[in-house]
């Protein structure tokens, strides 16, 4: 996506969001400190460390080399924000140092999010938490939720080093995500994903093995760019008409993008 491409999607998102009364708004306070990059949906906050020190640099099993961090953190969504540091990885020179998923998500049934940059040169970890925080506006686009839980669907063409260090994708194949929470909807929806078309299985994940038990089941696939859009769209149509038998409707607060 070029930037002029970008900055178009960007001001959408953004006019939609100021209307939106959804929990996951974006914060518009800002802070001072040098630390502090920016903020973005689902309780997202953007932070640098020029220069961590020693001891803590030790602890967090963090390469020499990587003297600044950038640190990407929310309550809410975790396939958005690996998505969005993928992307950022992409355009910037820094490493993926650690990927964690606490069970969060603000009381409801999935995850939030810690992810760690690793760079040499502080700019280019606080370039990286922007383009990361840029990107997670497109990529909440297939988040859907309502009182009763969420479905979260992710497509990229090209897998990258967040995807791989997080799923274990192969690098630079089309990578898919295909996400609910209750987790019996993921059930469903995984079994659709690899009925809907000719795509390998890199993961599943369920409460007790993998989604640090959380109620949602967690699928992801690679191969064809074509074949894992058509799952990860299948598995959407049928997650959407089954979470709305729990209540509303459910929506995106942004723009889906698949």
């Amino acid at each position: 996506m070029d930037e002029q491409i970008r900055k178009k999607v960007m001001e959408e998102v953004e006019k939609q969001l100021q209307s939106s009364k959804n929990t996951l708004k974006r914060s518009e306070k800002q802070s001072s400190l040098t630390e502090f990059v920016g903020t973005a949906i689902g309780d997202t906050i953007g932070l640098v460390i020029a220069n961590v020190d020693q001891l803590l640099h030790e602890k967090m099993n963090i390469d020499k080399k990587y003297r600044s961090i950038g640190i990407l953190g929310a309550r809410t969504g975790a396939g958005p924000h690996i998505m969005a540091v993928d992307e950022a990885v992409k355009a910037t020179n820094t490493e993926v140092l650690s990927i964690e998923l606490p069970r969060d998500t603000k009381g409801g049934a999935g995850h939030g999010s810690l992810i760690i940059l690793g760079s040499e040169d502080v700019s280019d970890a606080r370039r990286a938490i922007e383009v990361a925080l840029q990107t997670i506006e497109t990529t909440m686009g297939d988040v859907y939720s309502n009182d009763a839980g969420h479905l979260e669907f992710q497509y990229t063409a090209r897998a990258s080093y967040a995807i791989e260090k997080a799923f274990g994708a192969p690098l630079g194949k089309s990578f898919g995500l295909i996400c609910a929470g209750p987790a019996a909807i993921g059930v469903v929806l995984a079994d659709a994903a690899v009925k809907a078309a000719n795509v390998q299985v890199v993961s599943y994940s369920s409460p007790a093995n993998g989604t640090s038990f959380s109620n949602e089941v967690i699928l992801t696939v690679s191969g064809d760019s074509g074949a894992v859009r058509q799952a990860v769209m299948a598995a959407r149509d049928i997650g959407i008409s089954l979470l709305g038998t729990l209540g509303e409707t459910p929506v995106s607060v942004t723009t889906p993008y698949i």
